[in-house]
């Protein structure tokens, strides 16, 4: 696969410097490959990079780390970024197996004005599904932007995939709200909202949604019991049923 995958629009005069696409793609080839041949959980890290979201990408550049430890015992988590940010850029990783290695690019990685952009993350998901199966999509963000009838169709095709997309939520925008629950139920996931001056909710979040992509249901009930996010998740996809 190649080291990046860009989904932006074609370049025009408002776009990305040139620095920083070269930076980014610098950071891509970085990333090691996989180690080994044994199948790994698949998930997709998606995050809203424009200019409210500094604090919160710094905190998950932190604890993302949470996501790789929650699934060691399972056969590891094989991680993909996808972020947006500024005018019409949304860029993935490859494919990624270690922390370290996903904390170097985000922290090289720098918030920007610009509207959200979830659903070419979402068609995106999509197009990463029909290569290899994938199980969860983690989004993190603060606002919604776009006609929610447009992101729930393709969340509905997320879901009728198999991928649940765990929509986490930081901050009281009530539009956001709205929209990322009804996509949580409409591809069976889940939706979660978190604040970013408590590090160790988000953190719990990812080890839930990792435990998750990796061993299901049973995974995930695994850490329910030290965790009120997990015991959260685990009633949003089951409806409380055992």
């Amino acid at each position: 696969m190649a080291d990046k995958k860009d989904l932006t629009r074609p370049p025009t005069a408002g776009g990305s410097p040139a620095s920083m696409i070269d930076s980014f793609l610098t950071e891509a080839k970085r990333l090691g490959p996989l180690a080994g041949n044994a199948p790994r959980a698949r998930l997709v890290f998606a995050l809203d990079a424009t200019m409210s979201r500094q604090p919160t990408w710094d905190l998950a550049c932190r604890v993302q780390g949470e996501m790789f430890a929650a699934t060691s015992e399972a056969g590891g988590l094989s991680v993909q970024l996808v972020y947006f940010r500024g005018f019409g850029e949304c860029r993935a990783s490859r494919w990624v197996a270690d922390p370290r290695a996903l904390t170097d690019l985000m922290t090289k990685i720098g918030c920007r004005g610009g509207q959200t952009q979830i659903g070419r993350v979402f068609r995106h998901v999509r197009t990463e599904a029909s290569q290899t199966p994938l199980k969860v999509l983690v989004y993190v963000g603060d606002a919604m932007e776009e006609p929610i009838d447009d992101l729930c169709a393709v969340a509905g095709e997320l879901g009728l995939l198999g991928i649940k997309a765990f929509m986490f939520h930081e901050g009281h925008d009530p539009d956001a709200a709205r929209a990322f629950r009804e996509i949580a139920r409409l591809s069976g996931g889940a939706y979660a909202h978190f604040d970013a001056g408590a590090p160790q909710a988000l953190s719990e979040l990812l080890r839930a949604a990792a435990a998750y992509a990796a061993g299901g249901v049973e995974g995930l009930t695994r850490l329910t019991a030290g965790s009120p996010q997990a015991r959260g998740l685990l009633t949003a996809i089951t409806g409380g049923k055992p």
